[in-house]
């Protein structure tokens, strides 16, 4: 199976990239049998909505975003004052993170970053619990990045699955990228994978249709 270090070109991508920077979709998720799962660049691309302060007001010491995107997070952390990085495996979603004020580094969650085991909070946001295509690896990983007592904010599907697939980034247009493993799960799903990781569950709630749960190592 392709592993997370390999997928990460992937989101660099042209279909990705030009997404980025023209700022608007349309953008997908394709799996092997057809099905598309819808991007949402463009929100991604404006600032930080409703359901997303409804997390940041949440983050505690210095916030590492895995996954950044085009860096609407770390922007508005970094204005209210946050010590806040963005890390993303695609080149031009870092450019537009730095471009719109925020710090950030083209890195995988799996390589080496800096402050490892310091981070107050980290955040997975916009599906990037999916990231890798493995949870358990992941929440690993994660717990190795923060401090104890760190706190970790995850948006879940809104549906209680546990899902793992290999999708493309394909913009319903003929063009896509290569494919790499992709996971999606619902809360439930979530903390089954978190407990036994040390991580407890600290609150769930729900925001402009999106649902998040955050969590304590």
């Amino acid at each position: 199976m392709t592993t997370a270090r390999e997928a990460a070109p992937a989101w660099c991508t042209d279909p990705y990239a030009d997404a980025v920077r023209n700022e608007r979709g349309p953008l997908f998720l394709r799996r092997a049998d057809g099905w598309l799962l819808p991007l949402e660049v463009e929100r991604w691309c404006a600032v930080a909505d409703a359901a997303d302060l409804s997390a940041l007001r949440r983050c505690e010491g210095a916030v590492l975003d895995i996954g950044c995107g085009p860096g609407r997070l770390v922007a508005a952390l970094a204005a209210a004052g946050h010590r806040a990085l963005g890390i993303d495996v695609s080149e031009a979603a870092v450019a537009r993170t730095v471009r719109v004020g925020g710090a950030a580094l083209q890195r995988s969650v799996f390589d080496s970053l800096p402050g490892e085991g310091r981070w107050g909070t980290a955040l997975l946001l916009d599906g990037n619990i999916g990231i890798g295509g493995d949870p358990g690896a992941l929440l690993s990983r994660v717990a190795e990045l923060t401090a104890s007592g760190g706190l970790l904010i995850a948006e879940t599907a809104q549906l209680d699955m546990d899902e793992r697939v290999e999708v493309r980034v394909d913009d319903g247009q003929g063009a896509a990228g290569s494919l790499f493993p992709w996971a999606r799960v619902g809360t439930r799903a979530l903390l089954q994978y978190a407990r036994p990781l040390g991580w407890l569950p600290v609150a769930q709630w729900s925001e402009g249709g999106r649902s998040f749960v955050s969590l304590r190592r």
